[in-house]
C-alpha cells in the first residue's frame, strides 16, 4: 500500500515618490521583457572545491551577516587588512591559529569555516510509478497527488514540490487551493478548464502555466478525464509550506 504522507500602508506623497520606470515597448506595442541573467550552462570556476576557497567564501558570508567590514574584522582578530583579503579571497591557507580568532571574532565554530567544502549536493531518482502517494487536500475529492522528489535543506534556500497529479471520473472538482510561493502545471493528458485568480485556461496536453500560488486557483472544469499534469510547487526554504 502506498504511503500517505493587509492592512495597505500609505506611501510618499506624489511629490516625494521616485517615479517608477516604465517598461520597455517595441514597435509593435508589445513589452520588451529584460534578458534573463543567469546562465543555465554555466559551471563553477573549479577553485571553489578548493579548501582554501571554500574557508573564504564562508569568512566573508559571515563578516556580511554581521555587517562589519574587513578592517572592523581586523582590529577584532589582530589579522593584517592584508593577510584578510587573502583569506576572504581563497589566496591563503589560514592556520589554526587564525581560524580560532576568526571564529571567536564571527561567533561561530571552526568547524563552520569548513561547511561548503564539505556539503554534500542532493539528488533523488524516482522511476516510473514509484513516486510517493501523499494526502493533500484535493485528495478526499479524488485528486491523486504523487510526490516525484523532495529535498529539505538545501544551498539555494528554495524548497521545490514535484507532483504527479491524476484526476479520474471519480474525481471532482475541488474548491480552489491558495498557499505561499509559485506554480508550474504541465498537462500530460485530458483537458482541464483550469483558474487562477478571476482568469481560466482551457488546457489540453502540451500546454503550460506559470503563476504566483498566493492567488485562488484550482481545476474549474473536468473537460476530459482522466487527466494527468505535472505540478512544481516552489516556495522559500523557511516557510511553513
Amino acid at each position: 500500500m502506498a504511503k500517505k504522507i493587509s492592512a495597505s500602508r500609505t506611501g510618499p506623497s506624489s511629490a516625494s515618490a521616485k517615479p517608477k520606470p516604465q517598461p520597455r515597448v517595441s514597435a509593435d506595442g508589445k513589452t520588451i521583457r529584460a534578458p534573463l541573467t543567469q546562465n543555465p550552462h554555466a559551471i563553477r570556476d573549479t577553485r571553489e572545491k578548493v579548501l582554501e576557497v571554500a574557508i573564504g567564501r564562508e569568512v566573508r558570508a559571515f563578516r556580511k551577516k554581521l555587517g562589519i567590514t574587513v578592517a572592523d574584522l581586523a582590529v577584532a582578530t589582530d589579522i593584517s587588512l592584508g593577510m584578510l583579503s587573502k583569506i576572504e579571497n581563497g589566496i591563503t591557507s589560514p592556520s589554526l591559529t587564525t581560524l580560532q580568532a576568526l571564529s571567536r571574532a564571527l561567533g561561530v565554530p571552526v568547524t563552520a569555516f569548513f561547511r561548503r567544502f564539505e556539503e554534500e549536493r542532493s539528488a533523488v531518482f524516482v522511476k516510473a510509478g514509484e513516486g510517493l502517494d501523499v494526502e493533500r487536500r484535493g485528495t478526499r475529492a479524488g485528486h491523486q497527488y504523487n510526490l516525484l522528489g523532495h529535498i529539505g535543506s538545501n544551498t539555494s534556500g528554495v524548497v521545490v514540490e514535484p507532483y504527479l497529479i491524476t484526476l479520474t471520473e471519480d474525481s471532482d472538482v475541488f474548491p480552489t487551493f491558495q498557499h505561499e510561493g509559485m506554480e508550474f502545471l504541465y498537462m500530460l493528458e485530458g483537458e482541464v478548464v483550469y483558474r487562477h485568480g478571476s482568469n481560466l485556461y482551457p488546457m489540453k496536453p502540451g500546454d503550460s502555466l506559470f503563476f504566483d500560488a498566493d492567488a485562488p486557483h484550482g481545476p474549474e472544469q473536468l473537460t476530459q478525464l482522466p487527466m494527468r499534469y505535472l505540478s512544481i510547487i516552489c516556495y522559500p526554504q523557511n516557510s511553513a509550506g
